[in-house]
């Protein structure tokens, strides 16, 4: 899952990317508000954590501009400001939630999962069975139905997170690369490859199928 965070409190922002990228998020950063717009505008993203005091274009502005373009994207507010005016106006505007400042990092974490949460069930079962593999998306679990709890790193978690929600349709390279490492990544691609080998080995290797000049597929066993 692919987050962005605008805040113009640089050190703010970067001790929560630190931390949402531990618990396995990609994580994009900017401190400016029209930025903010145009990345949340031009890339696809599951969740923005948006300051409302922002430089060139403040929250209210910006989430309002998002929603009138028609972008549903889960919005998270934070502010400084306390009361329920700015509250309201902020969910007037089209945000899914409200954090006033100073928070508990804890508290942003357990917000952050639960509109991805609601945005990602409407309604479904979090739970995907893969062959004999429970995929929970929600509590980032994998379990084997005889074997118990597959140990998968944060990052390949993410990777097998990307084929296990569109399981059966080929995900490209560029798709996996936009959702599981940010917009800064500027590595070796290949570095997908070295995730999918290591779901491979775990997982097994008929699991995963590589669809020449295309991606992967995740086989659904019938």
């Amino acid at each position: 899952m692919r987050l962005l965070i605008v805040e113009d409190e640089k050190r703010l922002a970067l001790s929560l990317a630190k931390g949402l990228t531990a618990e396995g998020y990609a994580v994009d950063v900017v401190h400016d508000g029209l930025e903010g717009l145009h990345q949340a505008s031009e890339a696809a993203y599951d969740l923005v954590v948006l300051d409302i005091m922002l430089p060139g274009m403040n929250g209210y502005r910006v989430c309002a501009a998002l929603r009138a373009a028609g972008n549903d994207v889960p919005i998270l507010m934070l502010t400084a400001k306390d009361g329920e005016y700015d509250e309201a106006e902020g969910l007037d505007t089209g945000a899914d939630d409200y954090l006033t400042k100073p928070f508990s990092y804890v508290v942003l974490v357990a917000r952050v999962k639960a509109l991805l949460r609601r945005r990602g069930s409407a309604g479904a079962n979090p739970v995907h069975t893969v062959g004999p593999y429970a995929v929970d998306t929600a509590a980032r679990r994998v379990t084997h139905a005889e074997d118990g709890e597959v140990a998968l790193t944060t990052k390949e978690f993410a990777v097998l997170e990307q084929l296990v929600t569109r399981a059966g349709e080929v995900v490209s390279k560029a798709d996996i690369l936009e959702h599981v490492w940010d917009f800064a990544y500027e590595g070796d691609p290949n570095i997908v490859e070295v995730y999918i080998s290591a779901l491979r080995r775990k997982l097994g290797s008929s699991l995963i199928r590589t669809v020449r000049g295309a991606g992967y597929r995740l086989e659904v066993p019938r």
